[in-house]
């Protein structure tokens, strides 16, 4: 019934999706295994994509080719680019979307997509080898051969459903939990612990008072994540802002006796920056107030999700306080929030390809490594699957730096230091982070992408035209003065000093309080030279004169930097027999095997010294 495949998939989550996707564009025969065929792509939490550090993941994927960003940009209901206020290392593109389409989509370009096929049932162990994965088993008995396999489990492995003292197995409402993997690995020797996630109410948003709440509309131009041609948005949804207050907060102390997170029966950890409501009120009972975000879940529906409201007290509980926000007065819930625990296996298990120590040609992506967010799960869906299909093809496989991509820094921190709570990106983990911009991911990247077959000529070289469009108006402004009777008057309505003589119009656009459609306002030729660029290449160019000096700053460390990346270490170096290492750099540098000096100088306990001593014995 079945052939051999070359990868096989287990999990159609953002993880899964990616993963599929990768390996099946780059030629490989793909089946991807999921236990339900109507929920492949289901957002389970908000609906929206993106956000701080996130929106850079997904413009990321976009760049090497993978689908989140298309996806998204098809099913946006609002787009908003985030901090615009800081600086462009700061700026993250966010989407609301419409949550069935967002599915629909995805379903729809899998389907479009060679070598893809589809299987529904649960995947209850592998087929291991001389400890090389063969293929997997299912829950009705049937054997499905492969060279590779990818686990994309998310929160399905053993998952325990908690609304107050209640609880039931199910790896997402109304779905049940996928048993049998975690006994396997374990008993092979892989580690595995216990994590644990949550969602709030979603009610009907007819029944809400919206005039009590702030609106929250997106960007008058909205953007979009992906750097195909993909249709900018022509409508846009409007979002709301409330707050909780006293009365709320009291009403859900009155379930704290029975919340199964104060009760202890919940055993797995939580997503510090994501907290439930309730932990929220714990934790912070200084505030007075918390916001709430109030968010539709799709065109044609009125379903709201009601962001910051996570929780997992009684369904009596969570409506009583519901009722006393502000605009949620007369509010009618759909469906309770619910917390969630489930399997995951600490990814220091794993290589910077993502495969298992243990065993080769097993992936392991998303949820089940210990990350959160459907960002974090996509990127590395989207590297495992790549690796996949390099190694079984025996070529080089893809290792994302630090210095590159939010993608790599991502991985690395996971393989290198492991996480004991939920992972979640920020641009504060990217010590490179004014480098891996958001407007530049398709000049990062792209070149990687085309490398894999995963980007078409046409496509870079677009990319290519961009970078010297930019270049160009960069060098254009170093050689065209500005007279000072055309910027005087605009330097001080923008509380600039004023010009002395004529400069050129790079120094003016280096000032931080100029813009460069404020140059083009008060300049003819200025504009008129424009004209001739879209408005994307501008803004890169704009972006690269007001930062030239920290960029170039910035590229010296990464350069130095990169000599310790570049020294190679075996990964059968036995450590042990480094007397002068500490006996702490000894245990973590067995249990982690770096691939790099770099990525030894990474891990917890091992001390700048110890990376003297590693340096010494390279050498030799």
């Amino acid at each position: 019934m079945f052939k051999e495949y070359d990868v096989i998939v287990v999990g159609a989550g953002h993880a899964g999706c990616e993963a599929a996707a990768a390996a099946a564009n780059m030629g490989s025969s793909v089946l991807l295994i999921t236990m339900n065929m109507e929920t492949i792509a289901q957002m389970s939490c908000n609906p929206a994509m993106g956000g701080v550090a996130k929106g850079q993941i997904v413009r990321e994927i976009d760049a090497m080719g993978g689908y989140s960003g298309i996806i998204s940009d098809k099913t946006t209901l609002q787009f908003r680019m985030l901090n615009l206020s800081k600086g462009p290392a700061m700026w993250s593109p966010r989407a609301q979307n419409d949550r069935k389409r967002f599915a629909e989509e995805w379903r729809l370009a899998l389907e479009r997509t060679p070598n893809v096929d589809f299987w529904q049932d649960m995947v209850s162990s592998l087929i291991i080898k001389d400890n090389q994965v063969k293929g997997v088993k299912t829950s009705i008995g049937v054997e499905i051969r492969a060279k590779s396999v990818v686990l994309t489990n998310g929160t399905f492995l053993n998952g325990l459903i908690h609304i107050g003292e209640k609880k039931f197995g199910g790896g997402r409402t109304g779905e049940k939990a996928a048993t049998g993997l975690t006994e396997q690995l374990t008993s092979i020797g892989f580690e595995a612990g216990r994590m644990k996630t949550g969602t709030p109410p979603r009610v009907d948003g007819r029944s809400l008072n919206y005039s009590l709440m702030e609106e929250q509309w997106g960007d008058e131009n909205p953007g979009r994540f992906s750097y195909t041609n993909v249709d900018r948005p022509t409508e846009q949804r409007c979002c709301w802002i409330t707050y909780t207050n006293s009365n709320v907060h009291e009403t859900l102390k009155e379930g704290f006796e029975k919340s199964p997170m104060f009760t202890g029966r919940i055993k797995g950890l939580g997503p510090r920056y994501c907290p439930s409501i309730e932990d929220k009120i714990n934790r912070f009972a200084e505030r007075e107030r918390h916001q709430i975000f109030v968010e539709p879940e799709g065109w044609n529906t009125c379903e709201i999700y009601v962001n910051g409201f996570s929780t997992s007290l009684p369904e009596d509980v969570q409506y009583r306080a519901l009722i006393q926000i502000p605009g949620f007065e007369n509010a009618k819930m759909f469906r309770p929030g619910y917390a969630i625990e489930y399997d995951f296996f600490p990814p220091t298990q794993l290589t910077l390809t993502l495969e298992t120590k243990l065993i080769q040609n097993l992936y392991f992506a998303g949820q089940i490594n210990g990350t959160t967010g459907y960002e974090e799960a996509a990127s590395q869906g989207f590297i495992a699957g790549i690796n996949a299909h390099l190694k079984i093809n025996d070529q080089h496989e893809l290792i994302m730096k630090r210095s590159e991509s939010y993608i790599g820094v991502l991985i690395d921190d996971l393989v290198t230091k492991g996480t004991e709570e939920p992972y979640r990106m920020f641009t504060s983990r990217a010590e490179h982070r004014l480098l891996l911009r958001q407007d530049n991911a398709d000049i990062r990247l792209s070149p990687i992408g085309h490398a894999l077959g995963l980007i078409s000529d046409e496509r870079l070289e677009i990319v290519k035209k961009k970078v010297t469009d930019s270049d160009d108006i960069v060098a254009y402004t170093r050689k065209q003065s500005i007279e000072m009777s055309e910027a005087n008057e605009m330097l001080e309505s923008l509380n600039s000093s004023a010009l002395t003589q004529n400069v050129k119009l790079f120094g003016v656009l280096s000032r931080p309080q100029v813009g460069i459609e404020d140059l083009r306002k008060v300049s003819t030729a200025f504009n008129d030279y424009l004209n001739q660029y879209d408005q994307v290449t501008v803004e890169q160019a704009e972006i690269k004169i007001k930062y030239e000096s920290y960029f170039l700053k910035e590229q010296e460390i990464v350069n130095k930097m990169q000599k310790m990346e570049d020294k190679d270490i075996n990964p059968d170096f036995d450590y042990s027999q480094l007397v002068s290492l500490s006996k702490e750099a000894r245990e973590k540098l067995l249990k982690i095997k770096p691939r790099t000096l770099g990525q030894a100088s990474r891990i917890s306990g091992v001390s700048p010294s110890d990376i003297s001593v590693l340096m010494v014995h390279i050498s030799k």
